[in-house]
């Protein structure tokens, strides 16, 4: 991939980026620009593929860390609570990347359409990999962008590029990854059936024998499948999904800090408010207070 390859892309996203923000009109397709690095960024990572066009992001996924810069990609396999970081930014080269989410059915069609594609791929269990941008997928990743300027084209068009762009990952270094999405019975499918279960039913006693039937394994492989895949103790992951839906809950103006720790599972007031400073540098009170402010100041800027 060349210079000029990358900077078309940057290009096409900044203008849709000033034209409609992180949510382009390409459906599965999101934008994401920085003028200045940031803090840590805390959200769940879903099937995808994220794109740095310019810039440089380091994502955390319990002890595992990832750093991608411009011309690099992050795949996603599963839905895994992340802390990232936008390292290298400014307002004359700000941060900016694209999101296309990856459907595990379309992954699946082309599986069973073409059975022998990703055969000699490595496997890997983790739910991440960093990968340099094939030269394959620029080409319809401009395609795709230039749809936003075409949108009668969308409904037809998108889709179809789309498809050929989870064509050429299962043909390239993210195959492995990539097939586990799609077939049913491999081990990163089972595995997202239980994490599947817990992010529904997060505020619930964690039951690892439970969810190892879920997966089709017993509790010691479960265990050990589940914490090669998100580097994170099953314990450990609904810890870390309880606390960013607390800390979403705490967007809320007049929100009882006790009444969301109750909420999302915690019966001990004060082991929420530990835990979630231990997470987020301060206690959910003042954390909740600074959060709104900032939106407001957003809001008002």
């Amino acid at each position: 991939m060349t210079g000029s390859h990358l900077a078309t892309l940057t290009e096409r996203a900044l203008d849709i980026w000033h034209a409609h923000g992180r949510e382009t009109p390409l459906p599965g397709v999101f934008l994401a620009v920085s003028e200045e690095p940031t803090g840590p960024l805390h959200g769940v990572y879903q099937p995808s593929l994220c794109v740095v066009l310019q810039g440089a992001k380091v994502s955390r996924v319990g002890h595992r860390t990832y750093r991608y810069d411009a011309g690099k990609c992050l795949i996603a396999s599963l839905d895994v609570p992340v802390r990232a970081e936008i390292i290298t930014a400014s307002k004359a080269h700000p941060y900016a990347a694209l999101i296309v989410n990856i459907d595990p059915v379309v992954v699946a069609e082309l599986l069973l359409d073409h059975p022998t594609t990703g055969m000699d791929a490595e496997i890997t269990p983790e739910a991440l990999a960093v990968h340099p941008l094939s030269s394959d997928l620029v080409d319809p990743l401009e395609r795709l962008l230039g749809l936003a300027k075409h949108p009668r084209d969308i409904p037809v068009l998108a889709p179809m590029i789309q498809r050929e762009i989870i064509w050429q990952l299962l043909n390239g270094p993210q195959a492995g990854m990539l097939c586990q999405v799609g077939l049913a019975d491999s081990r990163v499918a089972r595995i997202g059936k239980s994490i599947a279960w817990v992010r529904e039913n997060f505020a619930e006693a964690l039951s690892v024998p439970r969810l190892a039937t879920l997966a089709g394994m017993s509790p010691a492989t479960f265990h050990r499948q589940f914490k090669a895949a998100t580097a994170m103790t099953p314990v450990q992951f609904q810890k870390s999904l309880r606390l960013q839906e607390a800390r979403r809950m705490l967007l809320s103006e007049g929100v009882d800090v006790a009444q969301v720790g109750f909420a999302i599972g915690y019966e001990s007031p004060s082991q929420f408010s530990r835990e979630y400073r231990r997470m987020f540098g301060a206690p959910p009170g003042r954390d909740g207070v600074k959060l709104r402010s900032a939106v407001t100041a957003e809001s008002h800027g």
